[in-house]
């Protein structure tokens, strides 16, 4: 047994296919194949069941699997020191963000990493914040932009700015002359929320339950984008924050809160085991002189 043959098995346990399996691990489909076997072999444990459409863990596969991942993560963390000692701020660093983040913070930050950190091989992600979180606790990113707070142990974080949340309306809305709003004004609305397992979509709601707001019902937008558009179309109102209000326009109204109204703090995250702390100061020194 050897890494190689672990990686090919933790390929095949979460792409649950050898032949996608074997195209991400960069072999042929009988080389990932023969290896998984010999494993199976060397363990002589039966770690996968197969049929002509789908390949199952066994149970005895989920328990190596749990201890396989642990290894891996650990062998990426060797990695990680190695290179940090070697170029501290050189190499390759995956950093990850929540989509209504992503799409208007990457753009303006992304300049100014690369001026600062030349030799660095910047890689973005874009992910839900439960898959960013998951994707950091197993080394498959190094670094990831989320809304506190993260009740995660294992991960250390750097508040970055907080990003106040504006009321945006149709331009003939009755509130579209104000210069401010009060958030008990939500009591009055229903508003234009994400789907499900959208952070902001959390955070609106959480509003809302405090100063009496309700969701619309019949409908859910799985981006921002869209929600700025059913506003422009006169459907409702929704909460927009103040990095995606972008320019002005003729046909929504964005509104800010009175003092002390609605927003998120971000930070960036990473794990306590990272082995470059000294990239990782640099990285929040340079994303908090970016703002």
């Amino acid at each position: 047994m050897n890494i190689r043959d672990l990686h090919y098995f933790i390929a095949v346990v979460e792409l649950r296919h050898f032949g996608r399996a074997a195209r991400q691990c960069h072999v042929s489909q009988p080389t990932l194949s023969g290896q998984i076997k010999k494993l199976e072999e060397t363990l002589s444990l039966q770690l996968f069941e197969r049929d002509k459409r789908n390949v199952y863990l066994t149970h005895a596969g989920q328990k190596i699997a749990t201890i396989a991942k642990r290894l891996l993560k650990e062998e990426a963390e060797i990695y990680e020191l190695a290179q940090s000692l070697n170029q501290p701020f050189s190499g390759q660093l995956k950093i990850g963000a929540f989509p209504t983040l992503a799409a208007y913070y990457f753009p303006t930050v992304v300049d100014k990493i690369r001026t600062r950190f030349k030799s660095l091989k910047l890689i973005l992600v874009e992910e839900k914040t439960h898959t960013l979180i998951e994707q950091l606790k197993d080394a498959q990113i190094d670094a990831a932009l989320l809304a506190l707070p993260v009740d995660e142990p294992s991960l250390a974080c750097a508040p970055l700015f907080e990003d106040p949340f504006y009321l945006a309306v149709p331009n003939a809305h009755t509130l579209s002359k104000l210069g401010s709003v009060n958030p008990s004004m939500v009591a009055r609305l229903e508003l234009l929320l994400l789907s499900e397992g959208h952070c902001l979509r959390d955070q609106a709601l959480e509003f809302c339950a405090l100063n009496g707001g309700t969701e619309n019902q019949d409908f859910r937008a799985t981006s921002l984008e869209t929600l700025r558009q059913m506003v422009k179309a006169g459907t409702g109102c929704t909460l927009m924050p103040e990095i995606a209000l972008g320019t002005s326009e003729d046909s929504v109204v964005y509104i800010p809160f009175e003092p002390h109204g609605p927003s998120r703090s971000i930070g960036l995250f990473w794990r306590h085991s990272f082995g470059n702390s000294n990239l990782m100061d640099a990285l929040v020194s340079a994303l908090r002189s970016s703002r």
